[in-house]
């Protein structure tokens, strides 16, 4: 790609540098699952703990169906995972670099630590 002016900013350098749209695809849809006040606080949540649909709902003061809705959309994004034992699923944030640099831009946002367990 050739930019129709030079302003000897580097602009040309980074014209040629851009990542393709389903680049920023991918991140657009990460981003829009955490649209959600209730997502990012049960993602939050499944970043520190390994827990049951019935316990997420309620640290979070919901109905479980409510909540099973939340974690199947965080879920086909990516950022959690379902481990089941029994008749129960567990679920976990992913150790993906996606979910890894949300949860640190979520605590970083709201200027809180990771809880001490």
């Amino acid at each position: 790609m050739i930019l129709p002016h030079s302003h000897h900013s580097g602009s040309q350098h980074l014209a040629e540098q851009i990542p393709e749209d389903g680049s920023f695809a991918i991140v657009s849809q990460l981003f829009k699952q955490l649209s959600d006040p209730v997502r990012i606080k049960i993602f939050w949540i499944l970043c520190h703990t390994e827990e049951c649909v019935l316990n997420v709902a309620a640290m979070v003061n919901m109905s479980s169906p409510a909540v099973a809705h939340h974690l199947k959309l965080l879920k086909d994004a990516g950022l959690i995972e379902g481990r089941k034992d029994g008749k129960e699923v567990y679920y976990k944030a992913t150790e993906t670099p996606e979910a890894s640099a949300l949860h640190l831009m979520i605590e970083q946002l709201m200027e809180v630590s990771c809880p001490r367990m």
